[in-house]
């Protein structure tokens, strides 16, 4: 049974008379965390959208938690402004709610943050119904708890999130891609490890292992007038410092479709478990080595691996054994947490606290 709201008001009276544990759903582009567990209620959110607010003048915007991730995108856009921490799977349908909740920034988060930089104000639906705000609607706003940040990331277990309000950047003019061929990832992380001592800035720094190699993609952006200089400068670095092969500058249209590619993971073969594995870059070889032939991709300069598992219980016992913890978003999964459990004892506290009757269906 699926119970579609498209008020904050129907919202509340649907979680005060819930029959059973009720499982939330945005656009469904992370099927994994969307699709009800053992008989649940899906709550579904999509309708429950619209920006109610927003100041271009003032970089924050405001709108209902259902709302497509892509229309916002559009709407900044109009204003020469954008999300910089790149919302994954805009074009499947990602809500803002859902990218909160499942905290899936893609590959732009590298230089200014991922969603919890982003992220101001919040209005939620706890476990008895009643509407909770936390944060505010300015950058400048320090009071209390910050509840806001504490919900990026939870997967729908303490709260029915109906409102979000973000702060915003411009928009650069222009981007540019420097393309660099490594004969594996320990070198190409090397490289990553020579640009970090350098005053070289980038946008997005993402590894992709590909049949016995490694491409070390770096994207900038600025204006327009000056990125073909800072591109070349960049390769040169790569191939006088940094051990580089084969390097190519993507401009324009070949930068943008490289990164719209990523962000819908088009990486990964459409029948795979797509998993999100927050990492340490020295951490990514003794991960890589466990994988075989899987696809996968390194965003955030190998600080978070992104792996399109053939098997979840391998991929489970992997991370199980070097201390990681992923989180499945595309394919079927009993379970979307593999690997090592964190933090359970605060979750549980704070689910008492907001559901106590374990209303929200996302177990702890």
């Amino acid at each position: 049974m699926n119970e579609k709201p498209t008020s904050i008001t129907a919202v509340q009276e649907f979680i005060q008379s819930a029959p059973g544990t009720v499982w939330l759903r945005g656009g469904g582009s992370k099927p994994a965390l969307s699709t009800p567990a053992n008989g649940a209620t899906a709550l579904e959110l999509g309708g429950l959208s619209g920006i109610l607010e927003y100041e271009p003048a003032e970089y924050t915007f405001t709108a209902l938690a259902g709302t497509a991730v892509a229309d916002v995108i559009a709407a900044l856009a109009e204003n020469g402004q954008y999300l910089p921490f790149d919302p994954l799977l805009a074009e499947a349908g990602a809500t803002l709610g859902g990218t909160v909740a499942a905290n899936t920034a893609g590959s732009g988060r590298f230089r200014y943050g991922g969603v919890r930089d982003f992220i101001l104000g919040v209005r939620f639906v706890d476990g008895r119904g009643q509407l909770v705000r936390g944060g505010g609607k300015v950058v400048k706003n320090s009071a209390g708890f910050d509840l806001p940040k504490f919900f990026v990331g939870s997967l729908g277990r303490y709260g029915v999130l109906v409102e979000l309000t973000f702060k915003v950047f411009p928009r650069p003019q222009a981007f540019q891609t420097v393309r660099a061929a490594y004969p594996d990832l320990a070198a190409a992380l090397g490289a990553t490890f020579r640009l970090a001592q350098t005053s070289l800035e980038m946008d997005a720094v993402d590894l992709l292992p590909q049949e016995g190699r490694c491409a070390l993609l770096l994207r900038v952006g600025g204006l327009a007038a000056v990125l073909p200089e800072r591109a070349a400068r960049l390769r040169q670095f790569l191939q006088a410092e940094a051990g580089a092969g084969e390097t190519a500058v993507l401009a324009e249209d070949d930068d943008a479709q490289l990164w719209q590619a990523a962000n819908r993971l088009a990486w990964a073969p459409p029948s795979a478990a797509v998993v999100k594995i927050p990492l340490a870059p020295k951490q990514a070889p003794a991960l890589d080595a466990r994988l075989g032939s899987w696809a996968r991709r390194y965003t955030c300069a190998a600080n978070v691996a992104w792996v399109a598992a053939a098997d979840t219980a391998v991929l489970h016992q992997t991370l199980c054994d070097l201390g990681l913890v992923g989180l499945q978003l595309t394919g079927q999964a009993a379970d979307p947490i593999l690997g090592q459990r964190r933090g359970a004892s605060l979750a549980r506290r704070v689910k008492q606290a907001l559901d106590p009757n374990a209303v929200l269906g996302m177990e702890v």
